[in-house]
């Protein structure tokens, strides 16, 4: 490659001018830098004048410049770009530290350059894969069919004995149930096909014996068929199921059979009933319901009709889909003739209208891109060709490459690739565009001459699955290699806050440990292996926050000290390897849930070994499925959420469960052994199959319930700060999951108040709640994230559930794959949201508008500076968009844990109890106006306030009508203001007269002033008997003290006579005291006498 066209591919453009532009920090912190660099600057016509300063004069010549020639020179050549940038150059190039370069040594780093930059964009083209892993199946029989359930992240496989295998978004097996069509199994009954109907969560499989069964996904207990479509004249062997996303009634199951013909039923009520129940019918709804194919074709089920052609005359049907965007069925065989049909439907909707593709050999299976407008085709000929629908002469397209049959096709529809596999177990990854292989992997299957191979690619996951028999193999796309900033070298699983640290506590697949500075982002330390290679799925602070424990997928949960000290190691999972999803830390136990319907149970009394075993729950098991989550609501309440959306509520003092909610309905538990669901409430996990009399009524609650969403529970707060819930009513428990719905409880009326899709077809979400219960944060597996205002949702009970959605703050792509954690907390007054990603990130914000800032960054903020939320206000604020008032997201106080940080750690030995999340929601918005607008609205409220009585929908005083005030009487104007010029006019000055001197002290005197009147009574007292008590020295006031008290006894005696009475004489000297108080004193006279003598005064 010449110079010119490498610099060609480095820069097509112009010369640029000088860099003014900065790069952003944030999520953008980690972009490349080659945006900015100096030599991905620099044009043709650039490297065209570099090249003559290094054109020697004579031929075989070398010209070399240090570093100081070649900075002056380039700065004068080139004309512009500072010194320093040219010096940075010329050290990139000079690796060797030579101290000179030549145009050799140039080009040859810039041709890397560019070899580098073109190997970075092949990358991101071209996927990068996992090696092939085999995963640990239970099918003893060929696989037939691989499917995933979007709405939960599910996979199904199904083999030919009739083994339904259910593998976890995690690909763990997590359970394994027979199906068959009837109760006795029969050895040639062979399951042919499977399909997911998950508008109705229910499941079609077909079998050898013509018949089509339905099974219902939300049982508590294995698969039941209700319904059974019997009567088939063929056996069928492939089926397609299709819904429409904006009404979930109309759908389409289409199969084919082996006698060459395609048949579909186009169900119009699919919410409601699938087939209607005949009138003679059992009335036990679990009772399984059969259907003839007859009366489908006599019209007499009305909430359906059939359709069907018999082109392929007699061929095996291989493929069949139905494609909504052609409104057309397509099917496919392997014969030369008719090889593939498309049935396009009529305006009637039940008449088809056939064209067909006559391939030569046949083709094995087929695929269309709906929006490319192509069908590629996996020809027996080795050839993989690409067709327009509508012209069916010759393909637009031929792929060449594959040395054997091409057994199946898959289009990439985000990238516009396509898959294709051969029989010689080659896979090739094909660029559309421009029609060439761009991938090729072998994949080592065990060599065999008769062999099924399945081929299903999960394009959200990223996940290819290629079955061989009984075999199950999975190739994974790695992670793509991204700009952007990683926190972490692998996934992130979990993220929390340190409130008594101010750190971030991040762990990830890698068994490390991490913690970050909030303020700042930077990493102050690292645990590595922490449960050896396994990973850390969950992690959970105690009490005090002074202990960690993590959990991890080796069934242990581990605690730590922040110095990497582990004190004791918990056997959650009887050495075997467990899916952990929650660690929660009560005041006596410690609960670890996530891969059982049990609860695993540590007691605190029980910490004084290294190895500790788990416990039995009292309440035994209650839930059907697994626990995937709970939350703690002192002083006592508990709540367990499961896999099938039924969420328990226990009495965490006795350990017994005493209530269980569901979307659907809701039933008391009357002892551990009552495991029997009573359907107290709502339309029931079976759908209705009542004559269409009763469907009208039926159809409009199922819409309302909307059954085709999943109702997993995958998270669950507590609104603790709602303290009146129980008087007042309103929600105090939120759980999030399922297909993206997020819904409120009020556990002591043990009602359903609201629910609302917060994120819609990207599956199970999780959420998180603030301290005072205002912010209520979903994110999804795309990424994305979702803040909501739920100050004032759902405070008052409500016969009707409410369906309208909180108010939206603000929705945003802090990550590129899926969030795998969320924590609010509040620094500075502020209050943040810290989230976590499978993309190796970290990332905070806050509620408002601040950027997202990635733990990791080279660069570090301060958390003082970045952050501009105002500290606990309330305003009104006018949205520019929707011309409407809303009320301003607060700034909430510091997030506080409901244990006492004062108390010690459960760990320790002395607990204190624990607690758990908060949410809650209102109108779809999203909040950008910034603070300066927010000043402005607030000025032009008034006119949203003109003579309109406004009603607050809660709070204290919301039952109070604010309305306009009325116009105030008029006033008189007070005379200063009528006449100013009377009253503030300025007068002429005027000769002050001399103020006279104040007279002094001594002549205003007017008594002798007595310091003893400072003092109250009772100090001058105390003063006066204390200096009576001190001795006195003086011979003269001894002898005076001494004669007082001598006459003062004998003037007592002389009053005092026999019968006790006082004379009058006494009377008068004593002040008419009576005789006991005359008696009193003589007593107390001779008690001062008796001391007068002992300390030595002279009587």
């Amino acid at each position: 490659m010449s110079y010119q066209n490498a610099a060609f591919e480095l820069n097509k453009g112009s010369r640029p001018g000088p860099k003014s532009s900065e790069r952003t920090e944030g999520a953008t912190a980690g972009e490349d830098h080659g945006t900015v660099l100096l030599e991905n600057q620099l044009s043709v016509g650039d490297f065209v004048k570099i090249q003559r300063a290094f054109e020697p004069s004579e031929p075989r010549q070398t010209i070399c410049m240090s570093r100081e020639e070649f900075v002056q020179k380039m700065t004068e050549i080139v004309g512009w770009g500072t010194k320093e940038e040219y010096g940075a150059l010329f050290d990139k190039v000079d690796v060797a530290q030579d101290g000179f370069l030549n145009w050799d040594k140039l080009t040859s780093f810039m041709l890397l350059a560019l070899y580098e930059k073109d190997e970075r964009a092949k990358a991101t083209v071209v996927p990068q894969w996992k090696d092939l892993e085999f995963l640990p199946v239970k099918h003893k029989d060929t696989i037939q069919k691989v499917i995933s359930l979007k709405s939960s992240s599910r996979y199904l496989t199904i083999s030919k004995e009739g083994l339904v295998g259910i593998w976890g978004e995690n690909l763990k097996l997590q359970e394994t149930l027979p199906i068959t069509s009837d109760a006795i199994k029969l050895k040639h009954l062979w399951v042919t096909s499977l399909v997911s109907l998950e508008n109705v969560n229910k499941i079609a499989v077909a079998f050898t014996s013509k018949e089509i069964c339905f099974y219902d996904l939300l049982s508590k207990e294995e698969f039941p068929c209700q319904y059974k479509l019997q009567g088939l004249k063929g056996t069928p062997i492939c089926m397609d199921y299709w819904y429409d996303p904006l009404d979930a009634n109309e759908s389409i199951l289409s199969f084919g059979d082996i006698t060459g013909k395609v048949q579909a039923i186009a169900f119009t009520t699919a919410l409601i009933s699938l087939f209607e129940r005949p009138a003679s019918a059992c009335e036990d709804e679990e009772a399984t319901m059969s259907i003839h194919w007859a009366e489908l074709l006599s019209g007499s089920h009305k909430c359906c009709y059939t359709l069907e052609h018999k082109l392929h005359r007699g061929d095996w049907v291989r493929q069949v889909t139905y494609n909504a965007s052609l409104d057309a069925i397509i099917s496919s065989t392997t014969s030369n003739t008719n090889t593939v049909v498309l049935a396009w439907r009529e305006k009637s909707k039940k008449q088809l209208k056939m064209t067909s593709f006559n391939i030569a050999q046949g083709i094995h299976a087929f695929d269309y891109h709906s929006r490319l407008n192509l069908i590629a085709t996996a020809g027996i000929d080795n050839k993989v060709c690409l067709w327009k629908p509508y012209v069916v002469s010759k393909p637009v397209g031929v792929l060449w490459g594959h040395s054997a049959s091409v057994i199946a096709v898959q289009f990439f529809a985000a990238r516009k690739q396509l898959f294709s596999f051969s029989k010689d177990k080659v896979l090739r990854l094909w660029d559309i565009q421009h029609q060439l292989s761009i991938q090729r992997i072998a994949c080592s299957f065990p060599k065999s001459q008769d062999f099924r191979c399945l081929f299903h690619f999960d394009e959200a996951h990223g996940r290819l699955f290629i079955s061989f028999n009984n075999q199950l193999a999975l190739l994974a796309m790695k992670s793509e290699a991204s700009k952007r900033v990683k926190s972490h070298k692998k996934a992130v699983t979990c993220a929390l806050y340190s409130s008594v640290l101010k750190q971030v506590i991040s762990s990830d697949a890698g068994s490390t440990v991490s913690f970050w500075m909030i303020d700042t982002g930077q990493k102050i330390k690292q645990f590595t292996s922490c449960h050896g290679n396994a990973e850390i799925s969950t992690l959970a602070l105690d009490a005090n926050e002074t202990r960690l424990l993590t959990g991890s997928t080796d069934g242990t949960v581990k605690v730590w000290d922040f110095n990497g000290h582990c004190h004791h190691t918990l056997n959650v999972g009887q050495e075997g390897a467990v899916d952990i999803s929650q660690i929660l830390v009560l005041k006596k136990t410690i609960l670890v849930i996530g891969w059982e319907r049990a609860i695993t149970t540590f007691r605190l009394q029980n910490f004084n070994q290294f190895f500790i075993q788990p416990e039995e729950w009292k309440g035994g098991i209650q839930h059907q499925d697994d626990i995937l989550c709970a939350a703690f609501l002192p002083p006592q309440t508990l709540a367990t959420g499961s896999y099938d959306g039924e969420i328990v509520l226990w009495n965490n003092s006795t350990e017994n469960a005493y209530y269980v909610l569901h979307p659907d309905y809701q039933r008391l538990l009357k002892s551990k052994s009552d495991m029997e669901p009573q359907k107290l409430l709502g339309t029931g996990r079976s759908h209705s199959t009542h004559p269409m009399a009763d469907q009208a009524a039926l159809g409009a609650c199922s819409l309302e319930t909307d059954t085709n969403r999943n109702n997993a529970v995958m998270r669950l707060c507590f609104l603790e700060a709602r303290k009146n819930i129980a008087v007042t009513g309103g929600a105090n428990l939120v759980s999030c999951g399922g297909s993206g719905y997020v819904r409120f409880w009020d556990t002591f009326k043990k009602q359903l108040l609201a629910e609302f899709l917060a994120h819609s077809g990207v599956g199970p979400i999780i959420m998180s709640i603030d301290k005072l219960n205002r912010y209520l944060a979903t994110g999804d597996p795309d990424g994305w994230l979702k803040i909501w205002n739920i100050e004032e949702y759902c405070l008052n009970s409500s016969k009707h559930k409410i369906t309208q959605a909180p108010t939206l703050i603000r929705s945003f792509q802090p990550h590129e794959d899926q969030i795998s954690s969320l924590e609010m907390c509040e620094l500075v007054g502020r209050l943040l949201i810290i989230s976590s990603s499978a993309d190796c990130s970290i990332c905070v914000t806050d509620v408002c508008c601040a950027p997202v800032w990635i733990f990791g960054q080279a660069k570090h903020w301060q958390i003082e500076n970045c952050f501009s939320l105002p500290k606990r206000e309330t305003n009104l604020m006018q949205s520019e968009i929707q011309e409407e008032s809303i009320k301003e997201i607060p700034s909430l106080s510091k997030e506080e844990s409901c244990l006492d940080p004062t108390e010690p750690s459960p760990l320790d030995k002395k607990n204190e109890d624990d607690s758990t999340y908060n949410v809650r929601p209102s109108e779809v918005i999203n909040l950008g106006v910034k603070y300066k607008e927010r000043n402005i609205y607030k000025k032009k409220t008034h006119n949203f306030y003109n003579g309109e009585v406004i009603e607050k929908s809660s709070s204290t005083f919301r039952l109070l009508s604010i309305g306009a005030l009325k116009e105030p009487p008029a006033v008189d104007k007070p005379a200063f203001l009528l006449d100013p010029e009377k009253y503030f006019r300025e007068e002429p000055e005027e000769e002050c007269p001399p103020i006279p001197e104040p007279p002094s002290l001594s002549e205003t005197l007017k008594a002798v002033f007595d310091e003893k009147n400072l003092f109250p009574k009772e100090i001058l007292d105390r003063e006066r008997r204390a200096k009576q008590l001190c001795p006195e020295t003086s011979s003269e006031v001894k002898i005076k003290r001494n004669k007082k008290l001598k006459s003062d006894l004998d003037l007592l005696r002389e009053c005092l006579i026999i019968d006790g009475s006082v004379g009058f004489g006494a009377q008068i000297a004593l002040g008419q005291r009576t005789p006991r108080d005359v008696q009193a004193e003589a007593e107390r006279l001779s008690r001062d006498i008796a001391e007068n003598s002992r300390t030595g005064w002279e009587v």
